[in-house]
């Protein structure tokens, strides 16, 4: 089992920054792959970002690239998500996940979510 806790979403301006951060416990080593999703009102689901703990492979949607960044403290067990220049598109519940791959059937463990709202 693997507990996952979201927190530092809120309401900031376009432009402005928020880091997110996601401190797992239980069994974490079991989950080799941390990602980031979002999920906007009247849509569906969407991945934003992946790291393993180790660092050594990073993905990002092409819709954050260059704006978001994706980082671990493995000391802290605790995933972040830095988000700069944020955009009113950008507004979601983002939730943390843990899984074996990077498909997104393989992410089998979740976050509560944490609600980020850009305004313009």
């Amino acid at each position: 089992q693997v507990l996952l806790v979201e927190s530092g979403g809120g309401l900031v301006q376009a432009g402005g920054s928020l880091r997110l951060s996601c401190a797992a416990s239980g069994r974490t080593f079991s989950r080799n792959i941390m990602g980031w999703f979002r999920q906007a009102p009247g849509k569906e689901r969407e991945f934003v970002a992946a790291t393993t703990w180790s660092g050594g492979s990073i993905h990002y949607a092409d819709s954050v690239k260059g704006r978001f960044t994706i980082s671990r403290d493995n000391a802290k067990d605790t995933v972040y998500l830095q988000m700069n220049s944020l955009k009113p598109e950008d507004t979601a519940v983002y939730y943390c996940a843990a899984g074996y791959g990077y498909r997104d059937y393989q992410y089998d463990y979740w976050g509560q979510g944490t609600q980020v709202t850009v305004s313009s």
